[in-house]
């Protein structure tokens, strides 16, 4: 009997400290004006991080928080700090950062999802982030064991994080899928607006220094308009947001009187992905440039590069590809039974093991005009893609993500600010 006591005072003890720190949540959440969830398939680090730029240029003290590639706490001077964990990350980590970084100050907070099962993203929007604006990026074909073996279960899954009488945004290109968010939405009694990449002009674009997507830019401009920020200043916030570690800075080089225009994918590994990338490159070369693409294959990836192999030859119509690390014979035949010409797969990978002068000179002779594109997929880390990374880091044109290049392009007078800002119609954005 003494035994049942005590753990009895202990448990309501733990159920008083843990209602004492959800009303402290609680009231650090509801002093926020603008409270944005990110959600979707593809694009959530990076539109976390545009939509935070925006926010941030138009003068709101502003949290950000990614969870992809790199997971970093991203300041309102647009500095970052990189969140590091213990052991495996779960979606309490989103309590953690909001207790530690949220200050009377915070005006404005912006976090990408953690959540992929159904009762994890309720949780998240209902009780951790309780976002009044959700941004659905996407709905694609991932995480199908936990979040729904079609794209409208996956919808439905991830409308859990819809707000109760809020605002949707998504750049969903399916209308019936557009369709079933909107029906979600108002469900809830929230509004859906569609972020169409139509409403992105090509001048908008040139301020990026990477591979960037009018869906996402037309997501932050649909955020903008709805805070009544300027255009101006939305399209200056987000080129002055710094990228997230996956996305593709576009370099050139020129090799034995070729220029060789690189694109690092690496982080594309889907049939939509693939197709929608190798669309935005088209700017970034010629009409007639020989596109030559990199399967990079991971010993541990097995699954994935014989499925890759096959939506390489069927679905991605490059002149050329190239096989970098495991399983070259594997996906050299189920290229070529699909296909694809088995003389146009030239495999430089662990049956060849080549140096950079090797690959390079590979490259070079497979364009017969005066440019080629060059693109890697898949994966990132093998011995032959980590030395054309390497290479590329090196050269003069290589991007500058530093802090100190941040600052510099983020400097203007103060009072051009605070004119843009009274300009605008922030007020008190409660959505």
């Amino acid at each position: 009997m003494t035994g049942v006591i005590i753990l009895a005072l202990v448990l309501i003890v733990l159920i008083m400290l843990w209602r004492q720190e959800k009303i402290k949540h609680d009231k650090r959440i509801d002093n926020l004006k603008v409270r944005v969830h990110v959600n979707g398939i593809r694009g959530k680090s990076t539109v976390t991080r545009l939509v935070a730029g925006v926010l941030r240029e138009a003068g709101l003290h502003t949290l950000g928080k990614t969870t992809g590639s790199a997971a970093k706490v991203i300041f309102s001077n647009g500095s970052e700090e990189p969140i590091q964990r213990r052991s495996a990350a779960t979606i309490m980590e989103q309590v953690d950062i909001i207790r530690k970084h949220v200050s009377n100050e915070t005006e404005a907070l912006v976090v990408e999802t953690m959540a992929l099962r159904p009762i994890n993203q309720k949780a998240s929007q209902d009780l951790m982030v309780k976002g009044n604006i959700t941004i659905i990026t996407n709905v694609r074909q991932d995480h199908q064991d936990v979040m729904g073996e079609s794209l409208e279960e996956i919808a439905d899954t991830m409308s859990l994080t819809i707000p109760y009488n809020g605002i949707l945004i998504t750049a969903e290109d399916r209308p019936h899928l557009r369709e079933r968010l909107r029906r979600n939405a108002e469900a809830r009694g929230s509004r859906m607006i569609y972020a169409n990449p139509a409403m992105v002009n090509d001048a908008d674009m040139t301020g990026f220094t990477y591979l960037s997507f009018r869906e996402n830019v037309a997501i932050g401009l649909v955020t903008a308009e709805l805070l009544g920020i300027p255009r101006q200043t939305a399209v200056r916030g987000m080129w002055n947001a710094r990228p997230d570690v996956g996305v593709v800075d576009i370099q050139r080089v020129n090799w034995q009187g070729k220029e060789i225009v690189w694109a690092p994918l690496f982080a594309v590994n889907d049939k939509e992905s693939a197709i929608i990338s190798l669309e935005q490159l088209r700017p970034f070369h010629k009409p007639n440039a020989a596109r030559i693409g990199i399967l990079n294959n991971r010993y541990d990836r097995a699954k994935r590069a014989l499925q890759f192999a096959e939506i390489a030859a069927k679905d991605l119509p490059l002149d050329w590809w190239i096989t970098f690390g495991a399983y070259e014979k594997q996906v050299t035949g189920i290229m070529a039974a699909a296909g694809y010409p088995r003389e146009q797969i030239i495999n430089l990978g662990f049956s060849v093991n080549p140096d950079l002068n090797q690959i390079m000179d590979t490259v070079a002779g497979l364009i017969k005009g005066d440019q080629g594109l060059l693109c890697g997929m898949v994966n990132i880390h093998t011995p032959q893609a980590e030395l054309l990374m390497e290479f590329f880091h090196h050269l003069p044109d290589a991007p500058d993500h530093s802090d100190e290049e941040l600052a510099r392009r983020r400097y203007r007078p103060r009072l051009e600010r605070l004119k843009e800002r009274t300009a605008g119609r922030l007020g008190n954005p409660r959505v």
